[in-house]
């Protein structure tokens, strides 16, 4: 028997054994640089923080298509059954990830936020603990999710995104954001496989 031909970037494989290819723009925004949308602004949201802003990226059209295709072709390849967005502006990457590759979209909520029943978890931060939540029946057990979120920075939240899906059973098979602040070293506290595209070094 042949074997099925290996999708191309961007294409996954449905349940029915059917091929979903993402809504790609040939040829459009593969030399964009995506940094040149991103906006610096020093001290916030406290003295000595130099905060990377992504509501330009979200304002010009192309450069957000740009980005919306490049992270479709990096969750493709992890062929997930859900993705999960990361409160808050992880909804804004996730949710449009999810559209375009015919996926589920679930939220990774604070404590409290959520309607019905609720599954927590607790993490520790430098002073003092977290807690964030999804919904009960929001993924199944062997369900593969993948993580979005706009930035990664200690890798904290993320972290506990994934042993919170864990604690349900469901398997997370990636992550990715937009910016990563590298110089915090937070990938190093995630045990899957994380894409960013914007690298910051300060």
């Amino acid at each position: 028997m042949a074997r099925p031909a290996k999708p191309d970037p961007g294409e996954r494989v449905g349940r029915g054994g059917q091929r979903i290819q993402a809504k790609a723009t040939r040829g459009r925004g593969r030399s964009m640089d995506l940094k040149e949308h991103i906006r610096s602004i020093p001290d916030f949201p406290s003295p000595g923080i130099l905060f990377y802003d992504i509501s330009p990226l979200l304002a010009h059209p192309d450069a957000w298509q740009t980005t919306v295709e490049r992270l479709a072709a990096v969750v493709s390849e992890h062929q997930p059954d859900v993705l999960a967005g990361i409160e808050s502006r992880g909804f804004l990457v996730a949710a449009p990830l999810a559209l375009r590759l015919n996926l589920g979209f679930v939220m990774v909520r604070k404590k409290g936020k959520l309607p019905g029943p609720t599954v927590p978890y607790t993490y520790d931060l430098e002073y003092g603990s977290d807690t964030i939540e999804i919904q009960a029946d929001a993924v199944q057990p062997g369900q593969k999710v993948f993580l979005v979120d706009d930035l990664l920075a200690t890798g904290g939240t993320m972290n506990a995104a994934a042993q919170l899906f864990r604690s349900t059973g469901a398997e997370v098979t990636g992550a990715a954001c937009i910016v990563e602040l590298t110089f915090l070293q937070g990938r190093e506290k995630l045990d899957i496989p994380i894409t960013t595209l914007l690298p910051y070094d300060q």
